[in-house]
């Protein structure tokens, strides 16, 4: 079912702007400026894993050396 898109004056967006952001939807809304559409407001979608990135942030300690095997090995023979 397609929604009606929501349209705002860019007077009412600017005096309620971060109330907007706070409740906004899927669909967004359109902002107006002497009845014309100017802008078009819609959410960001984050990946479903963007809450798992950097979650492990301070709780793992890396032992050692990352960059290297620990095995000798000579470039020459």
């Amino acid at each position: 079912m397609n929604h009606p898109e929501r349209t705002i004056t860019v007077t009412e967006f600017k005096a309620k702007c971060l109330q907007l952001l706070d409740n906004l939807d899927s669909q967004g809304l359109i902002v107006t400026k002497r009845g014309r559409p100017v802008a078009r407001v819609l959410p960001v979608s984050l990946p479903a894993n963007a809450d798992v990135v950097g979650s492990m942030r301070d709780k793992i300690r890396v032992k050692g050396d990352l960059f290297t095997t620990g095995a000798r090995w000579d470039a020459q023979s």
